[in-house]
């Protein structure tokens, strides 16, 4: 099997990458610098083909030396979050990004020039459709229509105009994924990050899952919602995000290929928030909510096309929303428990 350097393994999507590519028998090695959530262990971090390495992927020299007899690079370390995180930081995400993606993308080319390097599969966003009028989105469309309006959305188009670069120029192979709404285990307070009133309850959490969540098990009633919670997502398991991934840097028709990696149902933030009330408080109380402002990047449609993946890879998202909430709704009841949020 191949040998993958993950960036950004000791993340949210990164943890759940590191475990797919073991399960499927790579050799791994992770590095991260804790920026985010400061120092956490990992289920795999004791697995004999695992190594992890704390440094910062703005470190060519380094990224270098790891990348020379790795098959493949998965480029996912970021700055990056929630609504509420990427307004907080509009500036500090457009900046370290882009440091970050051009390090990278830097070591990759001497890698793949004097190493073993094969390809970067790098971890792009939904947010580069931020600024679509037609749905679904399908691959293709984030250069068509306008380019996003928030810095973050434009940082993750920038991540495929890198790609594509390294390639025109250089010739470094690549796969682009864009994950949608990813919803999982592992996601905690971050450091530094900013707190958001939200009522009664003081959130920093960034992902809408979680936020609501939280804001129920705090026993808040009325629920608090942003905007009027007609906003349409499509919320993917993160282990589904793992396999697709995973399933793009494999496959050979995934080549300077670029693939949304989202499940196919759509979920209005009204039903979502419905939903998880039911499942923590039962079915007979009722769903109270009010709405807040909305904040002023808060895309209304984010509907993904996946056709191209199930035609292409042969891969579909098919985890139900209700059997992740059942895996997330006791992680962050112990996560409370535990004083971590």
């Amino acid at each position: 099997m191949s040998k993958v350097l993950v960036t950004g393994s000791q993340g949210f999507i990164g943890g759940y990458v590191v475990e797919e590519l073991l399960a499927r028998g790579h050799s791994v090695v992770g590095v991260d610098n804790y920026s985010k959530y400061g120092r956490i262990s990992k289920s795999y971090d004791s697995q004999p083909n695992y190594h992890f390495v704390e440094g910062d992927a703005t470190n060519v020299d380094l990224m270098t030396s790891l990348l020379m007899d790795c098959d493949h690079l998965i480029a996912g370390a970021a700055l990056i979050g929630g609504i509420s995180y990427f307004h907080a930081y509009a500036y500090d995400l457009l900046a370290n990004n882009e440091r970050i993606l051009a390090s990278t993308c830097d070591a990759a080319i001497r890698a793949h020039r004097q190493g073993k390097l094969q390809k970067v599969t790098y971890l792009s966003s939904s947010m580069v459709f931020e600024s679509t009028t037609t749905w679904p989105s399908v691959e293709g469309d984030e250069r068509r229509v306008p380019p996003p309006l928030s810095s973050y959305g434009f940082q993750k188009l920038a991540v495929e105009y890198f790609a594509k670069a390294a390639w025109d120029q250089y010739k470094l192979p690549y796969t682009i994924v864009r994950p949608f709404n990813a919803v999982g285990v592992g996601e905690g307070r971050a450091l530094g990050e900013v707190e958001i009133l939200s009522g009664n309850v003081k959130l920093a959490m960034s992902h809408v899952v979680p936020d609501i969540v939280q804001k129920i098990l705090k026993k808040q009633d009325p629920l608090h919602i942003l905007g009027e919670g007609n906003q349409v997502r499509h919320y993917t398991y993160g282990g589904d995000l793992a396999k697709g991934i995973a399933t793009c840097m494999e496959h050979p028709d995934a080549l300077n290929e670029d693939f949304n990696i989202s499940t196919a149902e759509s979920t209005s933030v009204l039903e979502l928030a419905e939903v998880i009330w039911k499942k923590i408080k039962g079915p007979d109380v009722p769903f109270r909510y009010v709405s807040d402002e909305a904040f002023e990047y808060d895309v209304q449609k984010r509907v993904p096309s996946v056709v191209k993946a199930k035609k292409v890879l042969d891969f579909e998202c098919k985890t139900g929303l209700s059997e992740m909430l059942d895996e997330v709704i006791p992680w962050i009841q112990q996560a409370m428990d535990e004083g971590k949020i």
